[in-house]
Order: C-alpha cells, then sequence, then structure tokens
C-alpha cells in the first residue's frame, strides 16, 4: 500500500503536499527454532500514517489510493496526529537494539515454556537485564538446579 500511494504521489504531482509516508515498525527479540531473533514488527499493524497538507486534492490522492479503506477520525476529514506523538513513534523506529522487557523479579514463580526444560516451574534465582538473561532455580531429583534461560522462555505463574 505504501508503494502505491508513494507512486500516486509521484505521478499525480503530489510532492509539494504530501511529504512522507510512515508505517511504523520497530525491532522485537522472539525465539524461533530455539534461537533468538531480531524481527521488525509493525507497531500499527493496517495503519499508514501520512504526513501532509490537507487540500481537496491531495486527500483525493491518498483516499483513492487501492487498499486505502478508513481514516481515522469522525466524517470525511482525518485527525491529526500529534508531534509529541509523532516523534515517539519515530524515536521507538529508530531505536539499533531493542530492549528487553522482563516483567519478573527475582524470587517470582515462573513456568518455562520453550527449551529442553519446557513445563517445568521455578522460582527466579538471578536476573540479567542487559543480556536479557534469567536463572531459574529449577527442583530435580529434590535439589534446586539453576538453569539460564532467555527472558522469552518464560511466563510468570
Amino acid at each position: 500500500m505504501v508503494r502505491n500511494l508513494k507512486q500516486r504521489i509521484e505521478s499525480m504531482g503530489m510532492e509539494d503536499k504530501i511529504f512522507n509516508v510512515l508505517v511504523p515498525k520497530e525491532k522485537k527479540i522472539k525465539i524461533k527454532g530455539g534461537k533468538r531473533v531480531v524481527e521488525e514488527e509493525k507497531i500499527y499493524p493496517g495503519y499508514v500514517l501520512v504526513e501532509m497538507i490537507v487540500t481537496d486534492d491531495s486527500w483525493y490522492v491518498v483516499r483513492n489510493t487501492p487498499r486505502v479503506t478508513g481514516f481515522v477520525g469522525s466524517g470525511i476529514i482525518p485527525t491529526p496526529v500529534s508531534t509529541e506523538e509523532i516523534d515517539s513513534l519515530v524515536k521507538r523506529t529508530e531505536a539499533e537494539e531493542p530492549e528487553y522487557k522482563i516483567d519478573a523479579n527475582i524470587g517470582d514463580l515462573v513456568r518455562i515454556v520453550d527449551g529442553p526444560f519446557k513445563d517445568f516451574d521455578g522460582r527466579i534465582g538471578e536476573i540479567d537485564r542487559e543480556k536479557g538473561k534469567i536463572k531459574v532455580l529449577v527442583s530435580m531429583f529434590n535439589r534446586e538446579t539453576p538453569v539460564e534461560l532467555d527472558f522469552l522462555q518464560i511466563k510468570k505463574v
């Protein structure tokens, strides 16, 4: 859709009224095949942000782009997004390394959801927020054994 819109902007000579087309994406860490992978994920799936001066002509170009089905706002005029919101989105999209979002504390009970210890329960013993690693104390053979896991491999109980 972005390519369609950019082509229409050029073909209709609207470069002076439609300046920027943005699909906000951010990098996220996921585990695939037992390995940590960084993927780009859309922040608002299905939405495109357009920086433009709204005139009848520019609005016609955007509104009649193939696969554009609707707009945020009420009535027939789109609602502008504040500069602060755009700055926040741009900052999120330009982040070099995704941040680890560890929503757990030492002592919390967790269930391991991936890896060789899948479906084991344990208690968090250590958290390394910089590397995104967690040591979970798992009870095996009546002894607590520390298991180092990626933060994506656990779920709070």
